[in-house]
């Protein structure tokens, strides 16, 4: 049943994006996933048929739109596939905002022709050893040399997304030591530059076709016109996108719940057990009417947001709500579909084992459920 979020040119473009990954990425990525990468062809290939780019303005090669519903439709059926490798929603969802909202005209004609070919891959370094959700406890720091001067760059940073393909990394990193939340500025960090060092591609549970890397700075001269944004403006910069960021988790952990729920049903019904279908047994559709009611009712909030999303009206707090709800909701998906899915469920060969390994690190990223609670308690006035 088509959604009415989506009009004809999204559905023409679900389509070109749907061909793009039967055709480019499905054959190869079990491959990907042993080599814990994947190629960096793949991306100009995807910048070719304009899968990246969005809501980069037309000039410097994107879309030129500004409709959050293309990038849900790249999220949605990146999802439908399992190609959790791809980190094309990352650039897309999580960096453009930045690299098109807070740079100046020389910084995007420098990086946005590039970010929308996927000639330059980009990733954004938040998290550190001793700080995941707390922002305010980083400990990087990026002192000038001068008033006007480059800055020095000293720090370490970890879990960090297309860490390894990276061309340029934001950097979060303190700027005035005394200002706490205040201090805080984002830099822009570009492979090459001396004492900028890539650790290890980590070995994780899932999402093993993904680069996550760890990253360090060890006296790296960034220069001034580097800046993104306003210094000092960064812990700013960054609470007005993360709603963003954090609804394009709830977009994937939704797609993601929903694929993996209408494969159990199609295994439910050609499965066999005591002679007759296991489907035919009525705590299987108990626990599939369940997850599919959760599902719907997930997907029609998640829709909701995006239209406010696309109106400037997407609240810090109703992002919040969505991302912890639908994370909670696909890891519980994923769990009952492999226990339907007996034996078999885990066993790699079946795609729930890899749904449910996939899935789990969704209720973490990006802010966790507890976090996100927090957000939303302190919207109650409590």
């Amino acid at each position: 049943m088509r959604r009415e979020l989506f009009d004809t040119e999204h559905d023409l473009f679900r389509a070109s994006v749907a061909e793009f990954l039967d055709r480019e990425v499905v054959p190869f990525h079990g491959e990907w996933e042993k080599e814990g990468i994947v190629p960096r062809e793949v991306w100009e290939k995807a910048g070719t048929v304009g899968i990246l780019g969005l809501g980069v303005p037309e000039e410097f090669g994107g879309s030129g739109t500004e409709d959050f519903r293309f990038n849900a439709i790249v999220s949605e059926e990146i999802s439908r596939v399992g190609a959790s490798g791809l980190g094309f929603t990352l650039q897309n969802d999580v960096v453009a905002p930045y690299l098109v909202g807070l740079t100046t005209q020389k910084q995007k004609q420098r990086w946005l022709p590039g970010f929308s070919s996927g000639e330059l891959i980009t990733a954004i370094a938040m998290t550190e050893p001793g700080a995941g959700s707390d922002l305010q406890g980083i400990a990087t720091t990026a002192v000038r040399d001068s008033p006007d001067g480059d800055y020095i760059l000293n720090g370490q940073k970890t879990f960090i997304t297309n860490g390894i393909n990276a061309d340029l990394v934001i950097v979060v990193a303190r700027t005035d030591p005394e200002a706490g939340a205040h201090g805080i500025s984002l830099l822009a960090v570009e492979r090459g530059m001396p004492g900028f060092e890539r650790g290890r591609n980590l070995a994780k549970i899932g999402l093993k076709a993904q680069d996550t890397a760890e990253l360090s700075f060890t006296d790296v001269r960034v220069p001034a016109a580097n800046l993104i944004g306003r210094e000092n403006q960064g812990f700013i910069h960054l609470m007005t996108n993360l709603p963003q960021e954090r609804l394009t988790i709830a977009v994937s952990a939704v797609a993601g719940a929903e694929a993996m729920l209408a494969e159990t049903i199609e295994y439910c019904k050609n499965r066999t057990a005591f002679g007759r279908p296991i489907g035919k047994f009525q705590n299987t559709r108990f626990v599939l009417a369940e997850l599919a009611t959760e599902v719907d009712i997930a997907r029609t909030y998640v829709d909701r947001a995006i239209t406010l999303l696309n109106r400037g009206e997407l609240s810090v707090e109703d992002a919040a709500k969505a991302k912890w709800w639908t994370t909670e909701l696909a890891n519980r998906v994923m769990d009952r579909c492999l226990q339907l899915h007996g034996g078999y469920g885990y066993m790699m060969e079946y795609p729930v084992a890899k749904a449910w390994q996939d899935a789990r690190i969704q209720s973490i990223f990006g802010g966790t459920t507890e976090i996100m609670k927090e957000i939303v308690g302190r919207s109650l006035g409590l």
